[in-house]
């Protein structure tokens, strides 16, 4: 018989990390986790830098765990070593460079096409990234300049001169991170840092201050140019060279997918769901980044999959 699964997760993040582990710990059986790259916790291996600091407290968001993950502050390699534990101890099912092409309730069945075949489940979570696919700027990029654009932390050398383009948490974050042993500028097109949270608005002020971190504010950037190895970056008011640009402006809501599991959206284009995470559609979730609209943290994906089961459980699935 074709295996009727209690849940699939689409997307290996700590929220679908997250409702997979609690999935099995409140008492599902039948669990599949389908991720489209090679490993789970992608985002965190791509846009990480090694040895990242990572806490459970994101940027002074005080986060309790209401569920029976024990998620605490470490490192980029000591969060990613416990959630491959997690996945190993709960022997989850899991399967990689598998991308989810559709998703159809027919009658009270979830039917999840695949390349790698077609599975059914009582219950559906999407807990996608938006960084998989990251805002990229309006004017052309050069090939040439290729392997000197950025848009995470892959690849940055020290003794750098890097211009860090964007004004919300990561730009800032990418900023203060780099200026330990390279020249860095943050660029925004606004008068002021007025998106970042809090605590990364002191951060960056107290970089400035020490003037480890220079701002290049209400300045747009027109285009980029290659010249003699160096990226020149023309903006309103003149142009300056850099070894490195670095464009953290913000992540692309995955719309057409989103729709392609019949998920509504709302007029900015992000989905729509309750308090219990649940779309317009019964057993259909979203978990994780994909629900964030600001900016979130791991703990609270973590949450977000407790919440979930905990509900799934409630209607007796």
């Amino acid at each position: 018989m074709e295996a009727l699964y209690d849940v699939i997760i689409i997307g290996g993040g700590p929220g679908g990390i997250g409702s997979a582990v609690e999935a099995k710990v409140l008492g599902l059986e039948r669990i599949l986790i389908i991720e489209k790259t090679e490993n789970h916790s992608h985002t965190i291996r791509k846009f990480y830098k090694d040895n990242k600091r990572v806490d459970k407290d994101w940027q002074g968001q005080a986060v309790v765990l209401e569920g029976n993950i024990d998620f605490m502050d470490g490192t980029k390699e000591s969060t990613l070593d416990y959630f491959d534990k997690l996945l190993d101890d709960g022997m989850i099912d899991t399967r990689f460079n598998c991308i989810v092409e559709k998703v159809e309730k027919k009658e009270d069945i979830f039917y999840v096409t695949t390349p790698c075949g077609l599975d059914k489940a009582k219950n559906v979570i999407v807990s996608i990234g938006r960084m998989g696919k990251p805002n990229k700027p309006s004017y052309k990029i050069p090939a040439s300049l290729k392997a000197q654009i950025n848009f995470n932390l892959d690849k940055c050398g020290n003794q750098e001169k890097i211009l860090v383009v964007g004004g919300g948490d990561s730009a800032v974050e990418y900023a203060c991170e780099l200026s330990c042993c390279n020249d860095v500028t943050l660029s925004y097109r606004k008068e002021t840092l007025a998106r970042p949270n809090p605590a990364n608005q002191k951060m960056i002020a107290q970089y400035v201050q020490n003037q480890t971190v220079t701002l290049r504010l209400g300045e747009d950037i027109e285009g980029l140019e290659a010249e003699h190895g160096q990226v020149k970056v023309f903006f309103t008011n003149g142009n300056e060279k850099y070894d490195r640009v670095i464009y953290a402006i913000g992540g692309t809501t995955p719309k057409d997918f989103l729709k392609s599991c019949g998920i509504a959206l709302d007029e900015s284009g992000e989905p729509i769901f309750d308090e219990n995470y649940e779309t317009q559609v019964k057993g259909l979730y979203i978990a994780g980044d994909i629900a964030f609209r600001n900016g979130g943290s791991i703990a609270i994906a973590l949450n977000h999959g407790y919440k979930i089961v905990s509900h799934i459980l409630r209607n007796k699935i």
